[in-house]
């Protein structure tokens, strides 16, 4: 999967570099372009996320592989929002 900057870019080098002239003319074109669609907007705007999501993954991830995170728990809270979500 190709890893894309917030500026519409190719992150990766190695990628760039094995891309074939019309390969990349071809994405260089959808990326100018992307931003044009409903799904580019979207794509943006999770590239624009700030890191803090990635460190709250981390976070619960490392919880819940030293037991300290009740999952159960958690997903009746999850669980009764979206049914108190879904009921009003």
């Amino acid at each position: 999967m190709l890893d894309f900057d917030p500026n519409g870019g190719i992150k990766d080098q190695n990628i760039k570099d094995s891309l074939s002239a019309d390969e990349d003319l071809v994405i260089e074109q959808i990326l100018k372009n992307i931003n044009n669609t409903s799904i580019g907007q979207v794509l943006k705007k999770i590239a624009s996320l700030p890191d803090a999501r990635q460190k709250k993954v981390l976070g619960v991830r490392r919880q819940l592989t030293e037991g300290q995170y009740d999952l159960n728990e958690r997903l009746d809270i999850a669980l009764d929002k979206v049914l108190e979500d879904l009921t009003t």
